[in-house]
Parts: C-alpha cells; structure tokens; sequence
C-alpha cells in the first residue's frame, strides 16, 4: 500500500496489529518519519487472524479530519460471519467537518493554549445531511428492500467527537466492534468514539418509507464547548409509497451527557468464544492516570486557557513530547541516544482522589519522550484511571499493535481490593480502543507478543497533541518470528 503526498500525510492501518513490521503502522515521528512532499512510501505488512471492520486515517498532524476510509477484512474463502449473513453490507463512516483549513484550527489552538474552535458539522460518509444549511442535496441515501438483512459497518472518524448513532423505528443488532465479534444484543443507539468500529445488523422490518440513520455527540467534559448537531443519512425502502418526497421519520437521539445510556450499552458487550484466553498470571501490573491538565503562562495572547494557563494533557503526569530529529522505532532499533528514555512511570508518581477536588500543585504535568519497556510475551494489565483536573471526561484510548481484553469498568476511583473480584476473565470484549467512562476507570490486558515501539494515546487528536499518549517499547523474543523485521529500503528520513 503507497502513500503519495504532497505534505506529509502518514496512514496508519488503524487496528492492524502489523505483526513483527511495525514500520508499517504509520504515526509520525514514532514508527516513521513523515512522508516528504513529492515522496513516496509503501507499506508493506501481512494480515494475520484477523477479519471485520477497522479503518485507515492520517496521522500527522491534523490531517485525518479529511483523510480516512474504511478498512474491511472479510471472513476467508469457505468461511462465514458467526451471524446470519447480509443482504446488503455498507460502511457508515462518522466524521467531523470545519468550515476552515483543518491546520489552521490546529495551529491556532497550539498557538492560544486554549481549546480548539469546535467543527461546524458532522457527517455521514462524507456528507452533513438535511439538517444543516444547504447540504440537503449531497445527502447519503441507502437503499433496501423490504425483509433485507443489512450489516452497518459504523466508524467513528470523528476528531475530537465521541457520537451516539442511530436508525429510525429499527433495532440494531450488535454483533461486532473494533474487528472482534461479539455475542449478538439488541439495542435503540449505539455510542462509538473516535477510532472505534462497531457492526450492526438491521432488519428492514418496517413500513416502507424513509427513515433517518442519525449521529450526535456524547460530550462528557463540564461546560467544554461541543458541535451539539446532527448529522443524518437516508435508509430508503425501494418500494416506499410515499416516494422521495416524505419526510424521513428522525430517530430520538439520547442527551449529550447521557451517559447512563453509553453505560448500559457498553456493559453488554461480551466476546464470543475464540482461542484467545484471557491472562490470568499477570507480570506487568501498571497504573495509568489519563486527563488534561494546565501550564502556567504570563498573561497574552499565548494564555488562553482557563484562568490564564495553557491546555496540557498527560498520563501519569508525563505529557507526551515526539521527538524530531528520527522516529522512536529507528532510534530503538539503530541505538541512537538521546531520543527517550525508558523510564515512564508504571503508577503516578503522586497518589491522589484521582475523580474528586485535585490540589493545584497537580495541576501541571512533566513534559518528556518517556517509553515503557515490556519483556517478549509479558502479560500485562494496565489499569486507566480518568482525572477532574480540568473535568471528568470520556477519553477514547486507543493501543497501537495489539488488541486487548476489557476485563473491567467502573466509576469513581478504581479500588483493587473491591473492583478486581468483578472482573470478568470469562468473556470480556476484545478491542483496540477503549473509552474510559467519564469520572471512572477501565482495566484491559493484553499479552506483549509483537516486538516494536507502540504509541499508547487518546484517540481525541486536540488531546493527543496536548500531549495525552506514551509509547511501549516490546523486546524481540528468541528467533525471526518474534522479532520485529529490518526497516525497508523506502522507509522516509527526517
């Protein structure tokens, strides 16, 4: 797969676990180093065991507000999906627009230390639909036949924007999210955040009209301003009466703070039965505090933030600095020093009521390129704990190489002697990105089997840019096949 810019766009395959080429799972400055204008790269790598729906986007800078797609794994020849098979299969993608060059609400946001400007619209596949100001004519419109099985395969591209997301008078059925199948449930609206993927089947059971699929934000942070419209599709019954001139009937989306709602979506996800078995021994048992924070700032222009600071972001009070000069992978795997250390803290460095009144000494966060060192097939639980400092908030967290379990989710602060014994080591979901409930924790475990340098961050890009991400830097095992593959010839310098 080629990538040709004319800036230096990189494409993560968002969800590939790029076994053993992590030269190929495209973040800046961590496994590469930026494509130059007029360049070119090709991404080599193998698609191993796995099958569904995943999605490919940018990840320089800004960029993947418009560039991104959907990347979808379909069961091998003689195989079938584990649910009754579609008529009709679509990619419903989830995305965020702004009516200005995308760089420059970043730059503008870096440049204040204030939030940045919130998006005009969201859209559906492209286009915002009927209900915003002259967008009604581009609307995406999927056609059915009354008694079609329909398989969505939702993807939430959005940038900053977790969504809710539904289908007028139809259930949907839940049988898939982030490529892992999952035990079929019912459900009105589902809440997808940013890089998450999640399956539904529909049933074109209904009165032939037209009804609207619709998406809408679930927004968590306390008076943080949001884009609160909605976005809308078509699905269109071919032998509709009422033809193309109805009104399509809109679904009732929940409250933007309903978070109620994403908790008892979220609590019936449960994995089928594969062969992977949950860790149960654990070696690398760490603790990882997620959330904005403030930078101290003399007053101007440069000081926008709340109460004259700027917007920071950290994990374990470290925020997240890329380096420049090369990537993380390169200097890793060349032993070039003085690019990071590996010394990232596997708790906080201070114990705190993490969800309650934090002191203002805690405020401001460290700044560094700090990675965490994992042996060769390690099992590792990793404990992700949200903070009030600036709010509460939902934080989609996203592992790149791996999938993981989720044993556990709770609110408040996570308590090991209470919340451990309602773990569940039987059936958890497996993903690739996990929302952390807003005011609460979530615990995922995964087994360290593919050797490389792996960013670890919130999938909310004003966030990540803050500096809320850290990187895993995985041992080679013993031998070829557990060790990571020499860079390619193509591969871009800094």
């Amino acid at each position: 797969m080629e990538a040709n810019n004319s800036g230096c766009c990189i494409r993560p395959w968002h969800g590939i676990r790029q076994m053993r080429t992590p030269w190929a799972d495209g973040p800046e400055y961590v496994t590469q180093c930026p494509i130059k204008p007029g360049a070119t790269y090709t991404y080599r790598f193998t698609i191993e065991n796995q099958e569904g729906t995943l999605w490919w986007h940018a990840h320089s800078r800004w960029l993947r507000a418009t560039v991104y797609g959907a990347l979808i794994i379909f069961p091998k020849s003689g195989s079938s999906y584990p649910f009754p098979k579609p008529n009709v299969e679509v990619p419903v993608i989830l995305g965020e627009w702004w009516d200005r060059n995308i760089i420059d609400v970043m730059r503008q946001a870096l440049f204040t230390g204030a939030a940045p400007n919130i998006s005009d619209a969201y859209t559906i596949n492209g286009q915002p639909g009927d209900l915003y100001r002259c967008s009604r004519k581009g609307t995406k419109k999927i056609s059915v036949k009354s008694g079609d099985r329909v398989l969505l395969r939702v993807i939430n591209a959005a940038l900053n924007q977790q969504l809710f997301f539904s289908v007028a008078n139809h259930k949907l059925t839940v049988v898939e999210a982030d490529a892992a199948y999952l035990k079929p449930f019912t459900s009105r609206v589902i809440m997808v955040g940013p890089g998450q993927t999640t399956n539904v089947l529909l049933t074109a059971d209904q009165p032939p009209a037209r009804y609207y699929m619709a998406a809408s934000a679930y927004a968590t942070a306390q008076n943080a301003p949001f884009d609160n419209t909605t976005t809308t599709a078509i699905l269109e019954y071919q032998n509709s009466r009422s033809g193309s001139s109805s009104s399509p009937v809109l679904p009732q989306l929940p409250a933007f703070n309903d978070t109620a709602t994403v908790t008892a979506f979220t609590s019936q996800m449960r994995s089928i039965p594969s062969n992977a078995k949950v860790p149960t021994k654990i070696d690398e048992n760490l603790f990882f505090t997620v959330g904005l924070g403030f930078v101290n700032c003399a007053p101007g222009p440069r000081c926008q933030g709340p109460n004259n600071t700027r917007f920071a972001a950290s994990m374990n009070n470290v925020s997240f600095v890329l380096p420049r000069r090369t990537s993380l992978l390169q200097a890793a795997y060349q032993n070039i020093p003085g690019v990071f250390t590996t010394d990232f803290p596997p708790v906080p460095p201070v114990k705190f009521d993490y969800t309650g009144n934090v002191s203002r000494a805690l405020w401001q966060p460290r700044f560094g390129t700090k990675l965490y060192k994992l042996k060769f097939d390690s099992n590792v639980q990793i404990v992700l704990q949200d903070t009030a400092i600036f709010s509460t908030e939902d934080h989609p967290i996203h592992l790149h190489g791996y999938h993981f379990f989720v044993v556990g989710q709770g609110f408040g602060n996570f308590n090991p002697q209470t919340d451990t014994s309602k773990f569940n080591l039987v059936d958890p979901p497996v993903r690739n990105t996990i929302d952390v409930p807003v005011g609460g924790w979530a615990v995922i475990r995964f087994v360290a089997d593919n050797p490389g340098v792996w960013l670890f961050h919130c999938h909310i890009d004003s966030h990540l840019t803050w500096g809320l991400a850290m990187s895993f830097l995985v041992e080679n095992g013993k031998g070829k096949l557990q060790s990571i593959e020499p860079p390619p010839a193509d591969l871009p310098t800094c």
